[in-house]
Order: C-alpha cells, then sequence, then structure tokens
C-alpha cells in the first residue's frame, strides 16, 4: 500500500482464484458466492454482501488478475469508476491479485475527507492485524510505502497471537471456557502490561475480526480490579457462537454485531478472564525487567557515608571479609500461615535480615515447582524481596504493594461473604430522577439492597433513599445514586453491583483500607515471613498488581542477566 492506499493498494494471494465467470460477478452489484442460501442466517465468510469490490470500482481504478489451478491463463478483469472491461487473458500464477489505484477519482468529495497517510496507513495496519490473527494458519506479508510491516509464517495460534500483541509466549494467559453452546478461548495478558488506549484488544468472533462495543465493556468489567483505571488491556479473545445465534448484518463493515442472549455472551467473557486472572501469582504474569542499552563506559556513582570521608580509599573485600556468615542460599523452607500479616501486620519487633540469620542449607537439586515465586533470598532497601524461581529465574517483590493487594481481596472476600452493612440516614433523601432512570433504579431494588442502598417509589420520577453502603459513608450519595441509575438505563442487563459509579466508589474504598492495613516500605523482614508473603502471593487472586494497577513483582531471566554484563548481545 501506498500514501494510506490514495494511490495504491495491492492485495495478492494463492488461493483457489476465479474463472472469467466468476470474475465478471465479483464486480456486480449485490452479487457474491458465498451465502448458502438467502435467509442470511448460515454465514460461515466474513464477506457476503457483495457491495465491497463494486463499491471501491465506481470511486477509483480496480483491476482483478486471477488464475484457477486447471487454467492454462489467468484472467484480468477491469473497473475504472464504474465502467467494466470483460476478463481478458493476462499472466500471473495461481491465485488472485487485486489492484485498486487513483481511490476516489471518481468521487473526489469523498477523498478530501481521507486522513493524513499515516492515519491512513495506521487504519489498514490495525485491519491486517486483526485478519492475522484470525488466520494463524495463513503466511501474512505487509509493506506500507515499500517499508515491510510484518513477514508472518504460518505459525501457531498462541506463537501468532505473541507476534499480533507485541510479547512474548510465557507472558500470555490462556483462556478456553464453555457456557452452553458459546466457546471462549485465546489468550491475555496479565495486568502488568496495558496501554493507553484499546488498540491492544484482539476480538473474533467465529473468526471474524469484531469491535463490538458491548464485548469491550465486558473486558473492562473483568479487568476493572485488577489495573490501573484509564488504562486498558491487551489480549486476543475469540468467540465461538452457534450462526443461529449471531447476526452478522448489523453493520457495513461487519464489525459489530448482535447476539440473541447478550447477556449469556457478557457472563461468559467476563467471568473467562476473571477467572484466568485470578491463578494469582502462580498463574504468571509478573514483568520482565528490562533495562537500557549499557553505557560504553562505567557511569555508576554512589553517594557518600556520613561515617566515611569522601576521599578515603574503598576496599573491596573478599568474599570472607564481606558482612557475611555464610554465602545466601536459595532454598524453599517450611512456613506457617501469614497469620501475623492477615491481622495486624507483622510482629512488633524490627529486627533486620541479613543471610547471616538464616543458617547455612544446601541448596536443593531441583525447587519445588508449586512455588513459581521460588526462594527468598534478601531483603534490599527494607521494602523489595529477593528470591530465586524453581527454574533460576530472579524474582524481585515489592512488599507493600503484594501485601496491599492480600488484604485488599480479604476485603472483598468479606464484602462476597454476605450481604453489605447498611448505614441508615438520619434523614432519607428524596432524588429527582427521569422517569427512564427512576424505573431503572426501582427494577434493581433488591440488588441495590443487598449493596445496602435501600431505595422505594416516592411518586413519579423520584426515589427515596433509606440507607447506604456503611463503607462508603454518606458523602455525596445523591451523586452515586445518579450515577448507577444512568448506568442502568442505558445498559438493563447490567447488574447494579458491576456498575462502573459504584464499583469505582466501593474499590476506592477497599484500596484506602487496603493501603493502609499493609506492611510499609522500609520495614524490616525476617526470613520466615518473606517466604510467607510469597507463598501468599502464589494463593492469592490477582496477586500481580497492586490495587492500583501496579506490579507486585518483577522477573529478570538469565538472558537478561548476561545482556546487562556483556556476555550475550
Amino acid at each position: 500500500m501506498r500514501a494510506g492506499g490514495t494511490d495504491r493498494i495491492d492485495v495478492t494471494d494463492n488461493g483457489c482464484g476465479m474463472t472469467p465467470e466468476e470474475l465478471d460477478m465479483a464486480v456486480q452489484r449485490h452479487c457474491t458466492s458465498k451465502l448458502q442460501d438467502e435467509r442470511l442466517v448460515q454465514i460461515r465468510t466474513l464477506g457476503f454482501r457483495g457491495e465491497a469490490l463494486p463499491s471501491i470500482g465506481a470511486s477509483a481504478r480496480l483491476s482483478i488478475t486471477s488464475r484457477t489451478p486447471d487454467s492454462d491463463t489467468a484472467w484480468c478483469i477491469r473497473v475504472d469508476g464504474g465502467v467494466i472491461t470483460p476478463p481478458q487473458p493476462s499472466s500471473g500464477p495461481v491465485g488472485t491479485r487485486i489492484v485498486v489505484t487513483d481511490l476516489f477519482f471518481a468521487t473526489p468529495a469523498r477523498r478530501k475527507f481521507l486522513k493524513s497517510p499515516r492515519v491512513e496507513n495506521s487504519h489498514a495496519e490495525s485491519v491486517m492485524r486483526r485478519l492475522a490473527l484470525s488466520a494463524p494458519h495463513c503466511a501474512i506479508r505487509v509493506t506500507l510505502d515499500d517499508k515491510l510491516l510484518f513477514d508472518l509464517p504460518e505459525q501457531s495460534p498462541i506463537a501468532r497471537a505473541a507476534t499480533v500483541l507485541d510479547t512474548t509466549p510465557d507472558t500470555l494467559i490462556p483462556l478456553d471456557e464453555e457456557r452452553g453452546h458459546i466457546r471462549l478461548s485465546g489468550f491475555a495478558c496479565g495486568p502488568a502490561k496495558t496501554r493507553a488506549t484499546g488498540s491492544g484488544q484482539f476480538i473474533l468472533v467465529n473468526h471474524r475480526p469484531v469491535t463490538d462495543p458491548m464485548l469491550r465493556t465486558a473486558i473492562r468489567v473483568a479487568y476493572r480490579p485488577v489495573i490501573e483505571r484509564g488504562r486498558f488491556p491487551v489480549m486476543a479473545l475469540h468467540l465461538k457462537v452457534p450462526l443461529e445465534r449471531l447476526d452478522v448484518n448489523v453493520h457495513p463493515a461487519k464489525t459489530e454485531l448482535r447476539f440473541a442472549d447478550e447477556a449469556e455472551v457478557r457472563a461468559l467473557v467476563i467471568g473467562g478472564l476473571g477467572r484466568a486472572l485470578g491463578h494469582g501469582s502462580s498463574g504468571g504474569g509478573g514483568i520482565h525487567a528490562s533495562f537500557g542499552i549499557r553505557p560504553s563506559r562505567p557511569s555508576i556513582s554512589y553517594p557518600p557515608r556520613p561515617d566515611v570521608p569522601v576521599d578515603a580509599p574503598v576496599h573491596v573485600g573478599t568474599p570472607a571479609t564481606l558482612p557475611f556468615a555464610a554465602p545466601p542460599v536459595a532454598s524453599r523452607v517450611a512456613v506457617q500461615p501469614l497469620t501475623a500479616i492477615e491481622h495486624s501486620g507483622f510482629a512488633e519487633q524490627d529486627v533486620g535480615f541479613t543471610p547471616a540469620a538464616r543458617p547455612p542449607q544446601p541448596v536443593p537439586e531441583q525447587m519445588d515447582p508449586s512455588f513459581p515465586l521460588g526462594a527468598s533470598v534478601a531483603q534490599v532497601f527494607d521494602t523489595y524481596i529477593i528470591a530465586v524461581a524453581p527454574d533460576g529465574d530472579l524474582v524481585l517483590v515489592d512488599q507493600h504493594a503484594a501485601h496491599e493487594r492480600l488484604t485488599h481481596e480479604r476485603l472483598r472476600e468479606q464484602y462476597a461473604s454476605g450481604a453489605l452493612r447498611s448505614q441508615a440516614l438520619l434523614l432519607p433523601e428524596v432524588i429527582d430522577l427521569p422517569r427512564r432512570e427512576a424505573e431503572a433504579l426501582l427494577a434493581r431494588s433488591e440488588d441495590l439492597s443487598r449493596l445496602g442502598m435501600d431505595i422505594e417509589s416516592f411518586g413519579s420520577g423520584s426515589v427515596l433513599l433509606r440507607s447506604v453502603p456503611a463503607l462508603l459513608g454518606t458523602k455525596d450519595v445523591q451523586g452515586l445514586l445518579r450515577d448507577v441509575a444512568d448506568e442502568l438505563a442505558n445498559d438493563p442487563d447490567l447488574d447494579a453491583g458491576n456498575t462502573d459509579s459504584f464499583s469505582h466508589r466501593l474499590d476506592a474504598i477497599l484500596a484506602r483500607m487496603a493501603c493502609h492495613g499493609s506492611i510499609r516500605a522500609g520495614r524490616r523482614l525476617k526470613p520466615e515471613e518473606m517466604d510467607a508473603l510469597l507463598r501468599d502471593m502464589e494463593r492469592t487472586p490477582r496477586a500481580n498488581t497492586c490495587s492500583h494497577g501496579r506490579p507486585t513483582w518483577l522477573k529478570l531471566t538469565r538472558s537478561e542477566i548476561e545482556r546487562l554484563f556483556g556476555r550475550i548481545k
């Protein structure tokens, strides 16, 4: 493609090709060979309207060259501004080549509304990446302005997903969920990998790339507890829906769909992603630490110690003179459940940890793989735990961020174990709302009551609020209820507890409580406390990020360490 497609678009495949008769039909309006019947129900192909090629030929210069395997020659048909030239013999390999030039030359009013070539190129790149994801069994090569964008061979689904999502296969979380006759599969990145926009979300429905708003909403709800607000997750999802339960004939671009049971699809996406993200640190999803290019010469400087003169000579000690009674070892130790953490933080004594605090132990030949975060080795800056994973990788844990997530999840469990405790208002508040929003609230009155908000009708378009959740307090209760009413009115199938307004308010309170109830950065931990924290992280859902969406642990592989020391390039 050149100049954002305005100069030239060239698409070539090595498929089965077309005969002269099929070429002639391909450029006729509303003619297609892809439909099995006229009911538009069993649609298995991406295209079926018979409008794309005729529309292109009416506004640009279009040529289609195609050859079938049993033909001695290729055939070419041309359409210039709607004028069709019959098929003629031509040279060409088996397959089809479509070339579009002078886009919108016949309709200049449309051409002036095109964006810049850079923007149009980005749109084309997005389309091709979605197509590449939907067909990992096909090799795809894309060039823009004679520059190679990507050249993908035939790949496995996970390899293609990793390539399109610009990540590595080991950071992808596989999904395979079923609900009734609907199946959700694909791969999702953990909450540690997000973007500022939704460009990293690739959704396929029956192998058709879509940008359906309902599915995007479901993804947002599933990731809301684990990523920072305003960030977007990265994933490649594939929904398989029975053809008779799906309407793809909604939009000319066929990127928006209609499901026979949207609530069922939404529940599958939210539940499937939630379960995939709920495996804790044992399910992967940590961030691989990345470092910039090493400087050509050392540029490391250290602040002077207050007890050593600035110009004093520095002596590097041998291992025997370093302040270690024994060399650090990475070994798994049996630990008790983290009782002190659960209730009131760690023990009151502030004992600093050095490797001397743990007696030397032989390094086991093979660590227990059920402990993916490994064994703690040391604590640095009284904030970060250094551990060695069973595969030998180096793991760094932010003790405050990690324990904040553990505390947050325990508060969530307390909330989910029963009805949220409500606080009665001394003076019930009358809230005037549009009739549609008031009716939406009253229809969900039982759900709201379980959330701690008791409402009742108070005349036409008004509701009476008698109580609010105790955790949220009484500040701006009218604003909260209005926001919830607006979301319920716009999405009748949405549960009151899943509305952004309520969840964000509740999550903010739980996060604040978790932050204040967690161990602080700068607190020295004993070896058994560090190991207990690692074990709890492995058991706790969503332990890869803290309540604010920041990562709780990082991983540094052997190859990355060797690259830092210049052993490999």
